[in-house]
């Protein structure tokens, strides 16, 4: 079991140097998004929460330029200018985004740029290449273009990695394929219902890639699978799969634990996976997450939830070859 201040709590983030802690915070709800959280956070309260998790156990927080506009850099900005400057043993990580359709290479110099500003930092450590599937691969991938902007880059000493963050897995396989990225982050597919990214997870570990896991809760529905959620990864999820997480439900409760435990700890546990990215916007739901790392839960949960993992024609990136 993996808990703050023991051992393999704190990780190297493959071959970049950098070290993170086996949990990492999701900025997406510091810049309010009520679309797809349910709830408003007001600016006051992010602050505060980035004060708070600054002094907290976890070491990493990961963001993006887009995040509501900026804003969720803004307020982490905010939070560690208040905090009196970022420690020394943390790390921020953001993505680079579009802006009105445009990923050219001066975008994403744009992009690095306004993050820099809105974070108060000098140097972004790990900068990923964020959601290119929306986006011409052929495009992308030209000299001089987004990828190769983002590598010129980290030649330049502007930024100090480069990583790839998005969805779709054959797509992002394409990506991986060009080479030069350090760290893969993959959300919604290797979770206990969808394991859409097995293959691109040993694809990037046999290129000696980092990885992290994000949205391991499918955007809240094995989070709170009583609360009424019918959607996964922000779609409708299919009647096979929300049987599934009822059964599981079943099944933690039966063990004296809950589903959100369990899926913290199956991504924590395991040992490809560098980080584990979950957002979350208040004190009490950090203190509840630290706290469900140090339940400890026995191997047959696991081997009992695995075998009740939905075929893979109800995950998200299924392909009938």
């Amino acid at each position: 079991m993996t808990v703050p201040g023991c051992e393999g709590w704190v990780r190297p983030l493959g071959a970049t140097g950098l070290r993170v802690t086996a949990v990492t915070i999701g900025g997406a709800p510091l810049g309010s998004m009520p679309e797809n959280f349910g709830h408003e956070v007001a600016y006051d309260e992010a602050v505060a929460l980035v004060r708070y998790i600054l002094d907290s156990p976890v070491r990493a927080i990961d963001t993006a330029n887009g995040y509501s506009g900026g804003e969720s850099e803004r307020r982490i900005g905010a939070g560690i200018a208040a905090y009196g400057g970022l420690p020394e043993d943390f790390v921020i990580t953001t993505k680079v985004d579009a802006k009105d359709r445009d990923y050219s290479g001066a975008r994403v110099r744009a992009s690095v740029g306004e993050s820099k500003e809105r974070l108060g930092l000098e140097m972004l450590p790990m900068v990923f290449l964020h959601d290119p599937e929306y986006h011409d691969f052929t495009e992308m991938t030209k000299s001089g273009g987004a990828v190769d902007t983002l590598n010129s880059m980290r030649d330049e000493g502007e930024i100090g990695h480069v990583g790839l963050a998005g969805g779709p897995v054959h797509e992002m396989s394409r990506y991986l394929d060009l080479g030069g990225f350090e760290v893969l982050l993959v959300h919604n597919r290797w979770t206990l219902v969808d394991r859409s990214a097995a293959d691109l997870i040993a694809q990037a570990e046999g290129a000696g890639i980092a990885i992290v896991n994000a949205a391991i809760y499918g955007g809240g529905l094995l989070a709170d699978p009583r609360g009424g959620s019918k959607t996964y990864a922000y779609q409708p999820a299919p009647r096979a799969t929300l049987k599934v997480v009822a059964e599981m439900d079943r099944v933690c409760t039966k063990h004296g634990t809950d589903l959100a435990t369990a899926a913290l700890q199956a991504s924590v546990s395991d040992s490809r996976i560098s980080t584990t990215v979950v957002g979350l916007s208040s004190p009490k739901r950090l203190d509840s997450l630290l706290a469900s790392l140090h339940t400890d839960l026995p191997d047959t949960l696991f081997e009992e939830l695995g075998n009740l993992m939905p075929a893979s024609e109800h995950w998200l990136d299924f392909r009938r070859d």
